[in-house]
């Protein structure tokens, strides 16, 4: 049976003799891989041999809105770099991650190790302003989010200028109860180190993300594949327009754009309409026990049924022992205004950092587009377009359900100009955390999504983008 990618032009030439041998349909992901499929590639990977890799910690300091920001990523690669694979555009591939809501370039390190060993990508795995703790050579934050003495725990932007108690007030926000339970929030005094952090780490993002690149994937010598988890899929959509060798999206429990994000997360479990992009600019939510059972209890639903609730003291001793396994990670999370699209936290960030910075009018505005352009596409003339994207999706994962792709994500895509490619994949195992290990899958289905990631690539499904936009060098 003939491939639905062949075209006309093809059938003519089979009819004439010529045959379809020299003609390549075009590659395009399943629409969904089974649970079979999914033990039958992940056993296939995982028996690959591993290559010898290096993995070294970049520490690096940028300036941003006339502030220092102290910055920390993960580099992994071959031992031997000739062992980087070359792209069909011909270009070494170079894999940018961004980690989830909670974490920091940690939270990757077995998903980096696992694609750099099996693949030979060079990986470069990126952490959020503020979320290292630079006081330990091993970066686990000490504790608990919330201390015995009624302080919390709080971002280190710049290891010279700690963030102290006296600069923030605690609120407890209930109008999200019925997703988040109460959130505690480090509301950021105006005027203090705090506040002006809060409302400059957006510009920080940015500048750190396109320095990591410059510096680790040069245009002309790499095609970069860029990966978001959960929260890190906004910024992973805001900078494939911002550097010119980001050729594709490698999409798994990947959120959109800030503004489509808003709108996909409003049917998945919140009455209230409301988001963590709803909240002042300058408040800091941090992570309780709480963040984990909104998680643990949709998926113990979508795995168990009704049932699961039989056992809910048991449920919930398990929320606690997760939380307790992940608090040596940062736990708290300010990311809502361009996660979530708002407009209006993005506008006041803007205002007043353009105030510190005693900026004109016409200065303020444009650092305000500059700050609501984050959360969705650019556009305009000579704007590069939002490259190809797979997106992902896991069995049990309560925010990126394929109903909400289908409805409201694909279609918000698709009214770009111009639309970029995109497909949707539903793996029939996982959960949102997609490597976590469940029966007959050691590692979740995360060695299947990266034989789709490989095939993807290697299968042309990036390359007339990758060719036009690949060679940039600006």
């Amino acid at each position: 049976m003939l491939s639905k990618h062949v075209t006309f032009t093809g059938l003519l030439l089979a009819t004439l003799g010529f045959g379809l041998q020299s003609l390549k349909a075009e590659w395009y992901p399943p629409s969904e891989i089974s649970r079979r499929e999914i033990i039958e590639a992940s056993g296939e990977v995982l028996a690959m041999p591993d290559l010898p890799i290096s993995a070294e910690e970049d520490l690096y300091r940028i300036r941003a809105v006339e502030m220092e920001w102290d910055m920390g990523a993960m580099v992994y690669q071959p031992q031997d770099d000739s062992k980087i694979p070359t792209d069909p555009a011909g270009r070494k591939i170079g894999l940018f991650l961004i980690h989830g809501g909670s974490g920091d370039h940690r939270s990757k390190d077995k998903e980096a190790r696992f694609l750099s060993s099996k693949f030979g990508f060079k990986i470069v795995s990126m952490t959020y302003p503020g979320r290292l703790y630079l006081m330990d050579p091993d970066r686990h934050w000490p504790g608990d989010t919330i201390k015995p003495d009624g302080s919390v725990r709080t971002p280190i932007w710049h290891r010279d200028k700690p963030i102290t108690r006296d600069q923030y007030d605690l609120v407890e926000e209930t109008s999200l109860r019925p997703k988040y339970g109460t959130l505690l929030l480090a509301r950021a005094k105006p005027g203090t180190e705090f506040y002006n952090r809060m409302s400059g780490w957006p510009v920080a993002f940015e500048e750190a993300g396109k320095d990591l690149m410059a510096r680790h994937f040069p245009a002309g010598e790499y095609s970069i594949y860029i990966h978001g988890h959960s929260t890190g899929g906004p910024f992973c959509f805001m900078l494939t327009q911002r550097v010119p060798n980001i050729v594709g999206v490698l999409g798994m429990e990947t959120t959109p754009f800030g503004y489509i994000g808003r709108v996909q997360a409003r049917p998945s479990g919140n009455p209230t309409g409301k988001t963590y992009g709803d909240m002042p600019f300058n408040s800091l939510v941090i992570r309780t026990w709480r963040d984990k059972a909104r998680y643990m209890g949709p998926e113990a639903l979508m795995g168990e049924g009704p049932k699961a609730l039989m056992r809910l003291p048991m449920l919930m001793e398990e929320v606690h022992e997760s939380w307790e396994r992940t608090k040596a990670l940062p736990n708290f999370k300010g990311e809502g205004p361009i996660s979530f699209g708002s407009i209006q936290g993005l506008t006041e960030a803007a205002k007043a950092t353009a105030k510190r910075l005693n900026l004109n009018l016409e200065e303020t505005q444009a650092l305000v587009d500059q700050y609501v352009g984050y959360s969705r596409e650019l556009r305009g003339l000579n704007v590069k377009p939002v490259p190809p994207v797979i997106f992902g999706v896991s069995l049990a994962s309560a925010d990126h359900t394929p109903y909400n792709y289908r409805k409201i994500t694909l279609p918000m895509l698709a009214a770009m100009a111009p639309p970029p490619k995109v497909r949707l994949v539903e793996f029939k195992a996982g959960i949102h955390g997609y490597s976590r290990a469940e029966p007959d899958l050691p590692m979740g289905p995360f060695p299947a999504v990266v034989k789709l990631w490989n095939e993807a690539i290697m299968k042309g499904y990036y390359l007339d983008y990758a060719k036009k936009w690949g060679a940039l060098d600006r």
